[in-house]
């Protein structure tokens, strides 16, 4: 018994220490409920991602993008740049309007708006009605 009480004392600081150590190392875990509109929103948000790409794309629009200028390497960058609200309107945008398709006025609307975009978020500096932040 006197052996148990001479290892018990030591052991038990050991444990306390420890206990604490590994209790203040592990952050806890925050449970919160999702809402079912949160989850339509982000369902939404990838699908209008995945319109945009399959838009993007088609041969002629990248044919009729080259001949504006934007380079192709700097389209996903410019897509990943865009605000959910924003991605959604271009999606519906190119839901209804067939982009470079047999309307060229659709087309015109198509590339006027991923040029206002770029311009708002500051990659061009096409429309002088826009104002830009100085640098």
């Amino acid at each position: 018994m006197k052996v148990l009480r001479q290892w018990a004392a030591p052991l038990a600081g050991y444990v306390i220490v420890s206990v604490l150590f590994f209790s203040l190392q592990v952050p806890t875990a925050n449970a919160a409920m999702v809402t079912t509109d949160a989850l339509l929103r982000s369902a939404q948000v990838q699908q209008d991602r995945l319109n945009i790409e399959a838009a993007l794309d088609r041969a002629d629009v990248h044919d009729a993008l080259a001949g504006y200028g934007v380079d192709p390497t700097q389209i996903q960058a410019r897509l990943d740049a865009l605000s959910d609200d924003e991605l959604h309107a271009l999606a519906t945008n190119i839901d209804n309007l067939p982009a470079a398709g047999t309307d060229p006025l659709s087309f015109l609307l198509f590339i006027f708006i991923v040029l206002l975009i770029t311009d708002i978020l500051g990659f061009t500096q096409v429309f002088p009605f826009v104002k830009h932040r100085a640098r």
